[in-house]
């Protein structure tokens, strides 16, 4: 698929003199200007060519400009450049957690998290408070034996605990790992088995929806079955009492002590987050404490503009990589609001209501969230005091055209969108969020800084205004230092660098238009190509769920023996509505007019409903090969999925079709 030159057309929003003025990147560029020779007119456009260009001077002045601590001095920036195995701040020593809690020297008194569950009122946590229970737990954590590099795991919903958790882990130079309580025992133990923790945190249930989930019997599963623990923390969110041979979470938080960073090499693990895992086991990625630091100060600070007068908001669960980003904020001094419930409860207005009575001035969702509230008729500008929302960023999948007009109609007509996209492979954004650029509808406003994003196509040839692989071809801090149980590191290069040597690739099709924005096309390996003519699933999902009757779709193109090509299109149907001849035709008449003639499918089929990761994205590649004759267990990873029976009827119809 070829994309036409970027018209020139009007923005959909555009930042005035004064906020371009007071962005924390506007001054970052002056600064880095009379400081690192980084240039001082041109704007972002010029700061990004230098930050990759010169990624020395630009990560040595991300650290002096937030001020990062390093107990040891590092030799040179980027020891290493290769990838993978790129060498950042070589002989350099510090501490995430350490960072994460400064706001508390300067104003202990002041909120650093708000918590609110489904009542949606928000419960403050104080700087003070949060250091004092994050040095409570850590020496704890120490007495139990807890020694740097050892692994520290938490099913643990969205709430305070979690948090302090993570900020312990860290201080103590462990390794934290966490689920959400809503994945069953099968797929926790699919991620924690790799990496064998010495500790578990556990929630005896958690609330979602207006119910209660008693989750006890999945903990004493999680306990059966982890043989390297060595303790297992009880937090009675239910109010049950801890079971036997646990220890409860309000005794090991309860000492005034001061915390202890311990100061770990820049390259020290800080976290392993898990990829779906939609084959195999899922992918045991591991980031390291000073990576994510000044790449999540970058992220942060400078695109998401975020800093102490600022409340963050983003509806996420503790097993997917935006948990961790958001807990982040606190490295700005940010207060930061997390939501333990349902994003729909008691309504579909929930997410709008939390904004409005948390202060919210960045409020982060998914777009799929941001459909549902426009097919819902939700009129969050009418019915909530939004403003302090200065920001609504959006991820997950790409936020399709109606979605910005949505937002920029119902919420504020000066309302920044950032539509943003990454991985939890780099747990960061590839492109997203510029507070000093203009927004075009469809579009991500720019590559990241630091990034250096381009589209490829086959032959590894750069292309602007056409479609192409997303690769990045400087590292960038927070890449994984590696996966775990891959002592070879063949996983690792097979994932990213096996298409491209010494380039990572991702996965995405992208367009990267001639004015430096980006449009996200979907996954680059279920992408539908016919007759030469590439375009990404998201385009499809896009056009075909504007149809009332269409509650979500599945695509899937399939290259078959013969030389064809099958594109079925699966749609789960809205309550009440018929796959009946009319629609049928106004699906196909939708695709032909919207996208492209060599694109409706060949049959469109009415399915029981979409599968799902457990973070929430449709499963396009293990149906391409159930439909291609695989078996079940060989298709997919059950425990990565939402609803395995789902599968059960792609799995028929490909029998069905062989027949």
């Amino acid at each position: 698929m070829t994309t036409a030159p970027t018209e020139p057309t009007e923005p959909l929003w555009q930042p005035d003199e004064e906020r371009v003025a007071r962005a924390a990147v506007t001054r970052f560029q002056a600064w880095a200007a009379e400081h690192h020779g980084a240039p001082a007119d041109g704007g972002y456009p010029t700061l990004h060519r230098w930050s990759v260009d010169e990624p020395e001077a630009f990560w040595k002045a991300v650290a002096e400009w937030f001020d990062v601590r390093f107990s040891t001095p590092y030799a040179r920036v980027l020891g290493d450049r290769s990838m993978p195995g790129a060498e950042w701040f070589p002989g350099a020593t510090l501490n995430y957690a350490e960072h994460a809690l400064r706001a508390a020297a300067d104003r202990p008194g002041d909120t650093a998290l708000l918590h609110v569950d489904e009542t949606h009122d928000p419960v403050p946590v104080t700087w003070a408070e949060l250091r004092r229970q994050v040095g409570s737990l850590a020496a704890e954590l120490r007495a139990l034996g807890v020694r740097p590099g050892d692994r520290v795991s938490g099913y643990l919903p969205n709430v305070p605990q979690a948090v302090v958790a993570l900020l312990a882990t860290a201080a103590v130079g462990a390794v934290w790992t966490s689920c959400a309580p809503d994945f069953g025992a099968r797929s926790v133990l699919d991620r924690f088995q790799q990496v064998e923790p010495v500790v578990l945190f556990a929630v005896d249930g958690y609330r979602y929806g207006g119910k209660q989930h008693d989750r006890r019997d999945t903990v004493a599963e999680l306990r059966a079955e982890l043989p390297t623990l060595r303790a297992v923390v009880h937090i009675p969110l239910l109010g049950t009492p801890a079971p036997e041979g646990a220890l409860d979470w309000d005794g090991l938080v309860a000492a005034d002590t001061e915390p202890v960073f311990e100061q770990v090499p820049f390259a020290h693990p800080l976290w392993v987050l898990y990829s779906s895992g939609t084959t195999g086991l899922p992918k045991a990625i591991v980031q390291s404490q000073g990576g994510i630091l000044v790449e999540h100060l970058k992220q942060l600070g400078l695109h998401c503009d975020l800093g102490p007068d600022d409340v963050f908001f983003w509806y996420t669960s503790t097993g997917w990589m935006m948990w961790n980003f958001l807990v982040s904020g606190l490295l700005t001094g940010t207060t930061v609001v997390l939501y333990d419930g349902s994003p729909g409860h008691p309504d579909t207005g929930a997410q709008w209501r939390v904004a409005e009575r948390t202060g919210a001035t960045l409020y982060g969702t998914s777009a799929a969230y941001v459909m549902a509230c426009a097919k819902a008729d939700v009129h969050p500008g009418r019915d909530f005091d939004l403003s302090a929302v200065r920001c609504v960023a959006t991820t997950g999948s790409p936020l399709p055209p109606d979605g910005f007009r949505w937002l920029h109609d119902e919420v504020r007509e000066d309302l920044w969108i950032a539509s943003v996209s990454g991985g939890t492979d780099v747990c960061s954004c590839f492109a997203g969020a510029v507070p000093t650029l203009p927004v075009h509808i469809g579009e991500l406003q720019a590559a990241g800084l630091g990034t250096d994003l381009q589209a490829w196509d086959p032959s590894g040839k750069p292309v602007i205004g056409e479609v192409g692989e997303l690769v990045v071809t400087n590292p960038m801090p927070s890449m994984p230092i590696h996966f775990w149980n891959d002592p070879d590191g063949s996983r690792y290069r097979d994932s990213y660098f096996e298409m491209f040597p010494g380039v990572w690739r991702h996965g995405d099709w992208i367009t990267i238009t001639d004015r430096g924005s980006v449009v996200i096309h979907g996954r680059s390996d279920s992408t539908l190509n016919r007759q030469g003519v590439r375009m990404g699933s998201a385009d499809i999902y896009e056009a075909v769920e504007r149809l009332p009757e269409i509650r979500e779709s599945l695509v899937i193109g399939l290259e078959e023996p013969d030389g064809g090509y099958w594109m079925p299109l699966f749609v789960h149907l809205a309550e009440g509505a018929a796959l009946d001849d009319d629609l049928i035709a106004r699906i196909k008449a939708t695709i032909r007019a919207e996208l492209s003639p060599r694109h409706v499918p060949d049959e469109i089929i009415e399915v029981p409903g979409v599968p799902h990761t457990l973070t929430g994205k449709r499963i396009e590649v293990p149906v391409k090969r159930l439909l291609q004759g695989t078996p079940l267990e060989k298709a997919v990873n059950a425990g990565s999925v939402d609803d395995l029976r789902l599968l059960r009827f792609y799995e028929s119809l490909a029998a069905a079709r062989r027949g």
